[in-house]
């Protein structure tokens, strides 16, 4: 701005000392170019001017998330980015409770008359909108009376600011995790569209469209993991003349699992990823190696490195949620066992000994499944168990986690479980149901 202001004085000048037949003295000259520094200087300044924005004070818990929540401003991720701009702190920034911080609603004097000669817009629509989001914050107490009466019209920076509307589901292939989430407010938070469809290209070509079924697990994350993958293929079974590798169905489980979460409103993550094999609905599923974990980083060759690949990233992502005030997160663990071929087993859960929200969780789901067993096996029993494992996926990570065992490969009858593709949605429908259990 001081060189635009230099500039234009320069200009001023020169013009003032070629005034035909006018000279103006030295100090005529002077008052001028002060009083047209003067202008310059409020033109610039209000051109300038921060807009007024609504302040409001860290309640004890929340996190930036939580606190644009309740003001309805998470949905747009421009929200949060003005959020950060405003307050000047960083992202994934812990508040501090009682501090006041300005939020991302632009602050109007109504004139009594319209909203949009109010806002200077004369857009009908964008009225309706500002209106019933005043009537909304009105009702949920944040705010002390209408507008109409306390002559204070609050508009969300989005309606008049941004195009970027977050739908309720991140995308689950991005590769950054920061950016990925509709929580963190990220670019890349949206997923990909096809003529203004939900289309999440990991569920591969024929699932990739996921149509929003409901809201209930809105603001809760999962982190779905099937077992094994790239160079290990897990337990094997043999069906005939193929070959079962367990990291294939678990990961086809697990993917339909993670579909009907995002169908439900859910943050899920698929931590181990097949870039090219997306949902299948073949009985035989075709052995490969090319698994990766999030973010596209390749399975180590190490047992022990590839376990802390998924930990790692899992722990990451849920210390950023976590901050940003998430507090529901789990983590489900998909495998198949390998037992003997002649030992039939029902689906069984671990949790790790000292989570008592994981034993929760496990138990919660195994009351589903009994259920489901009772109405739809014609013998209606189930024999699947819920128990305490110290295994390394449940030790190491940092959300309350459950890890499910499909079925026994090796078992000609277990692998119907698996192999039919209409019994691995239903293992995915009725895994969704536990989940939503409260």
């Amino acid at each position: 701005m001081k060189d635009h202001i230099g500039k234009l004085l320069a200009v001023i000048g020169q013009r003032l000392d070629s005034l035909p037949g006018r000279r103006l003295s030295t100090v005529s000259k002077i008052l001028v170019r002060g009083c047209l520094l003067f202008l310059l200087l409020l033109a610039f300044g209000m051109a300038g001017a921060a807009a007024n924005y609504l302040e409001t004070k860290a309640l004890p818990g929340d996190g930036i998330y939580s606190l644009l929540r309740r003001y309805k401003l998470d949905d747009y991720r421009c929200n949060f980015d003005q959020f950060y701009s405003i307050n000047r702190i960083a992202k994934n920034s812990s508040l501090l409770v009682g501090k006041t911080y300005l939020l991302p609603i632009e602050v109007f004097a109504f004139d009594g008359h319209t909203i949009r000669s109010s806002i200077g817009q004369d857009d009908w629509t964008t009225a309706v909108k500002i209106r019933d989001y005043n009537r909304d914050l009105l009702n949920l107490g944040l705010i002390s009376g209408a507008y109409e009466t306390t002559k204070i019209l609050l508009v969300p920076y989005h309606l008049l600011n941004c195009t970027d509307n977050i739908v309720d589901i991140p995308d689950p292939v991005d590769i950054d995790p920061e950016e990925s989430t509709a929580i963190a407010g990220g670019k890349n938070s949206s997923p990909s569209s096809s003529n203004g469809r939900r289309m999440f290209p990991i569920f591969g070509p024929e699932y990739a469209y996921t149509p929003l079924a409901s809201t209930k697990l809105r603001g809760k994350v999962f982190y779905i993991v099937s077992g094994h993958g790239g160079p290990d293929p897990g337990a094997i079974g043999q069906r005939g003349n193929y070959q079962l590798c367990e990291d294939e169905y678990a990961y086809d489980v697990a993917l339909r699992l993670c579909r009907n979460l995002i169908a439900h409103g859910a943050t899920a993550y698929m931590i181990n990823r097949d870039l090219n094999d997306g949902i299948r609905d073949d009985k035989f599923l075709t052995c490969d190696k090319d698994e990766v974990v999030w973010g596209n980083t390749p399975h180590s060759l190490n047992q022990k490195v590839r376990l802390s690949q998924r930990y790692d990233v899992i722990n990451e992502l849920y210390n950023k949620h976590r901050l940003q005030g998430v507090t529901d997160q789990k983590v489900v663990v998909v495998h198949v066992d390998s037992r003997s071929q002649s030992q039939r087993t029902d689906l069984f859960f671990y949790y790790k000994s000292s989570s008592e929200p994981g034993q929760e969780l496990a138990r919660q789901m195994h009351r589903i499944m009994r259920q489901k067993y009772r109405q739809y096996r014609a013998n209606g029993e189930y024999h699947g168990t819920v128990t305490a494992r110290d295994l390394h996926m449940l030790r190491e990570c940092e959300p309350p986690a459950v890890y499910v065992e499909l079925a026994n490969i090796r078992n000609t009858f277990d692998q119907q479980r698996i192999i039919i593709d209409r019994n691995r949605q239903l293992l995915a429908d009725w895994m969704l149901e536990g989940l939503m259990a409260e």
